[in-house]
């Protein structure tokens, strides 16, 4: 007899019999053992923002750094208001307008789906992204308006009417694109941002039609500009889960 007829003689004499209770158990006891070891690895909320932080491009905060420090040379040197104001319209644009590759990074590369399945959500990833945006854009915007508040002698007022104004609306539009269902590309957002700049330097230039608008009324329109984008960036993360790589036309076909 060889070896194979001897077990094959083995499994039909000794039969075992699986206790259900007992598979139970030991998948319980499995899982258990699984989580804990998952648990032990579990990036804590700092961890996770220090690794998205490295993903994120340093470059475009560098460039960023970059633009207002030439804005803020360009400022010193010019007199005329009307120049002034120009440059602070264009400047605005091209602020926003550095951080929509990286904020667009996820849909060029076509990995959105990806990541949507991945342990951390693709709202975890937007609202980590977006946190980390914001802390660096508003420290870099503070001490810009500072030091030409302090350096270069301009009210306040006028810093927030000729540049956060401006800048809020912008980002307004990019999160406005950014969080619809469409698979919009990062042109798109530019080129309406670039469009808005348009129109901003005809209303900062057109000198009847600014000084329609006193500084209270500007302030009310900064405070609405804000709320929008608030609501904006709320819908991105509600509905980042939802977006499309692709356009529903090609989906269909």
């Amino acid at each position: 007899m060889n070896q194979k007829e001897k077990i094959k003689g083995y499994k039909e004499i000794v039969q075992v019999r699986a206790s259900e209770e007992k598979i139970q158990e030991t998948i319980r006891k499995s899982k258990n053992a699984f989580f804990k070891a998952e648990q032990e690895r579990m990036l804590s909320y700092h961890e996770f923002l220090w690794t998205q932080l490295r993903v994120i491009q340093k470059r475009w905060w560098i460039l960023q750094f970059i633009l207002l420090v030439m804005l803020w040379i360009t400022l010193s040197f010019i007199h005329d208001e009307m120049y002034i104001k120009r440059s602070m319209g264009v400047a605005t644009a091209l602020f926003v307008i550095l951080i929509i590759p990286e904020l667009w990074k996820n849909r060029s590369c076509e990995c959105m789906e990806i990541e949507a399945t991945s342990y951390y959500s693709l709202k975890q990833v937007y609202a980590a992204r977006m946190l980390l945006f914001g802390v660096t854009d508003i420290f870099l915007i503070t001490l810009f308006l500072g030091a030409a508040s302090a350096g270069l002698h301009f009210e306040l007022s006028e810093l927030v009417v000729q540049f956060l104004f401006p800048l809020c609306v912008t980002t307004s539009i990019c999160f406005g694109i950014l969080c619809s269902k469409h698979s919009f590309s990062e042109a798109v957002a530019i080129i309406l941002c670039i469009i808005w700049s348009a129109v901003w330097l005809f209303v900062v230039l057109n000198e009847k039609v600014y000084t329609i608008v006193t500084v209270p009324i500007w302030f009310v329109l900064l405070g609405i500009t804000i709320l929008f984008l608030v609501f904006n960036v709320y819908r991105v993360l509600k509905n980042c889960n939802q977006y499309l790589e692709v356009s529903l036309d090609e989906i269909r076909t």
